[in-house]
């Protein structure tokens, strides 16, 4: 189970949202204790991309030893 505030990995495409497996988020409601989450996407400026609501296998923990990623998004 996440809780709000943690960031978490995208584990699949997402293209009507602009977002890929990998992208990372950060969880900003749980909705029905853990069911659910609303998950923000948001460029490394801190633009956010897309606000999505997630079931919880779409979502992982960050793991140790992984590194961010930056990437060009389509609509910019």
């Amino acid at each position: 189970m996440f809780e709000e505030h943690e960031i978490v990995v995208l584990q699949e495409d997402l293209p009507d949202l602009g977002l890929q497996c990998g992208d990372v988020g950060v969880i900003v409601m749980k909705h029905r204790d853990g069911e659910a989450y609303e998950v923000e996407f948001l460029t490394l400026r801190g633009d956010t991309v897309a606000v999505a609501t997630l079931q919880a296998q779409q979502i992982r923990p960050v793991r140790d030893g992984e590194i961010a990623h930056a990437r060009a998004l389509a609509k910019y």
